[in-house]
C-alpha cells in the first residue's frame, strides 16, 4: 500500500525532476490510498496555477486510489504524531493515514526525511 504525499502529487503533475520516482506509486492505484487532505492539498494548489478544469482533472486522477477521510480516531493519532515528528497538520495527517494502513509513505517534503515507513527523495 503507498500514500503518495501532496508534494509528490504536484511533482508527478508538473512532470518534475522527481515525477518518476513517485509513478509506480501512484500508476499502481489499487494500492494507492489518497488521504482527503492531499486532495485538499492539490486541487488548492492547481487551481491557483492553472484552472478549475486542470484542477478537476488532477482530483480525477488521485480519486482512482482509495480515498481516506480524516475522522476521529486518525485525527488523534496524527496529533500524537504531530507532537512526536514536530509536523505541521497537513503531514501529520499524511503519516497517520500511511500508518493506518500500514502503507508507505512517499514525499520529497523534507519533513518526513529519516521516518520510519517513509519513501523520501530530496526535492530537486
Amino acid at each position: 500500500m503507498n500514500v503518495v504525499d501532496s508534494s509528490g502529487w504536484l511533482e508527478y503533475f508538473a512532470d518534475g525532476p522527481n515525477a518518476d520516482f513517485f509513478a509506480p506509486a501512484i500508476i499502481a492505484t489499487g494500492d494507492l490510498i489518497v488521504p482527503t487532505v492531499s486532495i485538499f492539498e492539490v486541487f488548492k494548489r492547481i487551481l491557483q496555477q492553472r484552472s478549475q478544469d486542470a484542477a478537476l482533472q488532477a482530483v480525477a486522477v488521485m480519486k482512482q486510489g482509495s480515498v481516506v477521510a480524516l475522522d476521529d480516531t486518525l485525527a488523534m493519532e496524527a496529533a500524537k504524531l504531530s507532537i512526536e515528528y514536530k509536523l505541521p497538520l497537513a503531514d501529520s495527517i499524511m503519516l497517520a493515514s500511511a500508518l493506518a494502513m500500514d502503507a508507505t509513505l512517499w514525499t520529497q517534503d523534507g519533513d518526513f526525511a529519516g521516518i520510519s515507513g517513509v519513501r523520501y527523495v530530496a526535492k530537486r
